[in-house]
């Protein structure tokens, strides 16, 4: 399966996100047959075993469960939580997940039989003190090259169960 790594849409939540000073965002996109909903891509996302193991790892360490009953519910809009998450914005094709200082959005575009797929991350600098430049910090630093390895599995995953 390939995935890219497309320029944001400037209709995107994230295009306003990545105008932001010292904010990191980026985007991967895939393309299954089918028509599929938001809904569904969010189901097939937060399942994976990949995000399972994820979600286990937030029970554990942060005391933030989460179940697939919560999944369906974030995924169909009967809910505005999940897990480490808060929905900070949301349309019939996208999903802005807030957690703190890391977001998350879910996207899909229709073209004839064909559904893009698109994960995207936000990292928020650093709070600012005095006239320095905003910055991720050494953690993110340290981790960004494995993220986006987890990005691209994790967007590959939820292709192959669609």
């Amino acid at each position: 399966m390939q995935i890219s790594e497309p320029d944001v849409p400037e209709w995107s939540f994230l295009t306003a996100e990545a105008a932001k000073d010292g904010y990191y965002t980026d985007l991967f996109a895939t393309e299954v047959d089918g028509q599929v909903t938001l809904a569904a891509f969010i189901q097939a996302f937060y399942t994976t075993p990949l995000f399972r193991a994820e979600r286990l790892v937030l029970r554990i360490a942060a005391r933030l469960p989460s179940t697939d009953q919560q999944v369906a519910d974030l995924a169909n809009a009967d809910a505005a939580k999940f897990a480490a998450w808060t929905v900070e914005a949301r349309e019939d094709t996208q999903i802005l997940l807030n957690a703190g200082r890391t977001k998350s959005c879910l996207m899909v575009t229709h073209e004839a039989d064909k559904t893009q797929l698109m994960f995207g991350s936000v990292v928020v600098p650093e709070p600012v003190k005095g006239n320095k430049p905003p910055r991720l910090g050494p953690v993110f630093d340290t981790l960004l090259s494995a993220h986006k390895v987890y990005s691209r599995l994790l967007l590959s995953a939820a292709a192959r169960r669609l």
